[in-house]
């Protein structure tokens, strides 16, 4: 059994909390907040007695082997050394941190810490996309990738009144790329590697953060291209174009439905059966990575990790998105 505590009392960790509780392996055994009264109410909806409204004293504890990050992009880094100095393993929200210093400094201290540091990029675990996988040669030689991302934010319409909350402050390492564009990335580098050179453009809002941005990745052979957006929507799908046959992915975020259409006019669906709580995935590899004395995912490795995070931060530098945290 894996005793796990929380960081970030949001929606997304009440999405994580519902899909894992399925992993028998799970615990959850201590909640973090920054007041008592948040922390005993998130506790209280799961059963949990232990919170803490002190970050070095619940790395500390011996109530928990784990903790789940889910904290603003800006303190992943921060929060995450803290842990694995006191032998605790990290498993941490997507973007992994704000920069890729960041990133080198956190798996350094995994290393040195002999605790597993992995990024919750949940759709790379996902049965759907190692079907890409396992299917992509019946394409032929791959031309393009083409991912499409837009969702707009349900902190958008305050922004446009005039408050700017933490979704669109570039205080927490936020915006359309961190947030969102990292779905349409991802796949690409996992699939492809680093490509050779990155183009990227975007709308800069008056906040200082991306609302949204496209980026062409050239490889020696094939290009990507990726759209995403937070101040819009859009019900395009996404495609790997190859020289036999496409693969049409129905969301790049959940890849929920995927299909091959080959030039001959023959359809395949190649989709599998998979849990409609997507984020499951992502905990059963990090538990049975533990369990396993495994202190690195072959899926999410450090590699994918740090090459995502420098075509971000190579983006963000022609779009003109400067953090506080790149200043450090």
């Amino acid at each position: 059994m894996i005793r796990f505590g929380i960081i970030g009392t949001n929606w997304i960790t009440d999405r994580l909390l519902n899909a894992v509780m399925q992993i028998e392996d799970f615990s959850l055994t201590a909640v973090y907040s920054r007041t008592s009264e948040k922390a005993e109410e998130f506790a209280a909806k799961y059963g949990v007695e232990t919170i803490f409204t002190d970050l070095e004293m619940m790395a500390k504890s011996d109530e928990i082997d784990a903790v789940y990050i889910a904290s603003p992009n800006s303190l992943h880094a921060e929060q995450a050394i803290l842990f694995m100095n006191h032998k605790k393993h990290v498993l941490c929200e997507k973007p992994l941190a704000s920069n890729v210093k960041e990133i080198s400094e956190m798996i350094q201290a995994a290393k040195e810490n002999r605790v597993l540091l992995m990024e919750a990029m949940k759709s790379t675990f996902l049965p759907n996309f190692r079907s890409i996988q396992e299917n992509l040669h019946k394409i032929g030689t791959v031309r393009r990738y083409i991912a499409s991302y837009c969702q707009y934010s349900s902190r958008y319409d305050a922004y446009r009144s005039g408050t700017v909350l933490n979704a669109f402050d570039p205080t927490f390492s936020n915006g359309s790329l961190m947030d969102i564009g990292i779905y349409a990335l991802y796949p690409s580098i996992v699939l492809f590697g680093k490509p050779e050179t990155i183009k990227a453009s975007g709308l800069l809002l008056s906040s200082g953060v991306d609302g949204e941005g496209s980026i062409l990745l050239q490889y020696k052979d094939k290009d990507a291209v990726m759209m995403y957006s937070k101040i819009t929507d859009s019900a395009l799908p996404s495609e790997i174009q190859g020289e036999d046959g496409t693969i049409i992915i129905d969301r790049i975020s959940t890849i929920e439905k995927v299909e091959i259409r080959y030039r001959d006019g023959r359809t395949e669906d190649i989709t599998k059966p998979q849990k409609e709580d997507t984020m499951y995935y992502e905990m059963k590899e990090f538990i049975d990575l533990i369990q396993n004395d495994l202190y690195e995912s072959t899926i999410n490795t450090y590699e994918n990790s740090i090459k995502v995070m420098e075509v971000m931060d190579e983006a963000r530098k022609q779009i003109g998105v400067v953090y506080p945290a790149d200043q450090k």
